[in-house]
């Protein structure tokens, strides 16, 4: 957990490598504020920013039909009627229903400032910051922001990624990974800090230059060893399946030779058939004799 007075956090490189240097988090921002009030209104208009409002219902005079009177007002013993649009048949218009209409909220933008301030300190309060000295990814792959995250033992975390500016590489490599978000420093909303278990910013966008290490390359992250019972359950699938292949091949095997056999059976019969007919022939040129 960082100090709360110097706001000295743990740095590592972009392969997941820990710097044996820490950094010093800006005192501008990271000066222990945490407003709640502030974070909850922003938050709130954050999410209904979101909303389109394109729900969207018909009054009475909006639904096509309903122009005749359904029945003549008196001597049917009903209710009188004057239309089958009205609200009470089916098919009729709604009440007070829902139409288009916007749900922005306006924040000024000194509560916005507050209230990014207070959610990352109250990240910072939780030790969940993490200082990356730069993602110089020359390709989009996904499996470098896996082994980072894999590293930094937060694979099991949702993991908001803050760059220094907007950086495609780095963005394409998370954009397949459901619990990592990317996005520029500069970006970043009280929404997104507060939806996140663990920030990791780089170094630039917090005013630091950090110099390069000499590492190698990545390590895969370690693997979960399963449990017995889970490992007891693989071997059980895996006899299973060989069982069903020995089964199936048997039952091929069976299909192929049985096509001879029946190929067989048939000439046999044909000769008794032939053999018969020959007969019969005889007997009819002897009886006509």
């Amino acid at each position: 957990m960082p100090d709360n007075k110097n706001r000295n956090v743990s740095a590592f490189t972009a392969l997941g490598t820990a710097r044996t240097d820490k950094v010093q988090l800006p005192e501008s921002t990271f000066d222990g504020t945490i407003n709640m009030p502030v974070m909850h209104q922003a938050v709130k208009a954050f999410m209904a920013n979101q909303r389109q409002g394109n729900a969207s219902t018909k009054i009475r005079k909006y639904v096509t039909g309903g122009n005749q009177k359904p029945w003549k007002q008196k001597g049917t013993g009903r209710a009188r009627q004057g239309s089958t649009r009205a609200p009470q048949w089916v098919g009729g218009g709604t009440v007070f229903g829902p139409t288009p209409r916007p749900y922005d909220e306006y924040v000024p933008r000194q509560v916005r400032a507050l209230a990014k301030k207070s959610a990352l300190n109250a990240r910072a309060n939780e030790g969940a910051i993490y200082v990356i000295d730069a993602f110089d990814f020359a390709a989009p792959k996904t499996a470098s922001i896996l082994n980072l995250i894999g590293r930094l033992d937060v694979a099991d975390k949702k993991v908001l990624v803050l760059t220094d500016g907007v950086k495609p590489n780095v963005f394409l490599s998370g954009r397949n990974v459901p619990n990592v978000h990317v996005m520029p420093y500069t970006d970043s909303s009280t929404y997104h800090i507060l939806w996140s278990d663990v920030v990791l910013v780089e170094a630039g966008a917090l005013g630091h230059t950090l110099d390069p290490i000499a590492e190698d390359a990545a390590a895969p992250a370690a693997k979960r060893t399963r449990p017995a019972a889970d490992s007891e359950k693989s071997a059980r699938k895996v006899a299973k399946r060989a069982e069903k292949t020995e089964a199936k091949a048997v039952k091929k095997s069976a299909r192929k030779s049985a096509p001879k056999a029946a190929a067989r059976k048939p000439a046999a019969k044909k000769k008794a058939t032939a053999k018969k007919s020959a007969a019969k022939k005889s007997t009819k040129k002897k009886k006509e004799k």
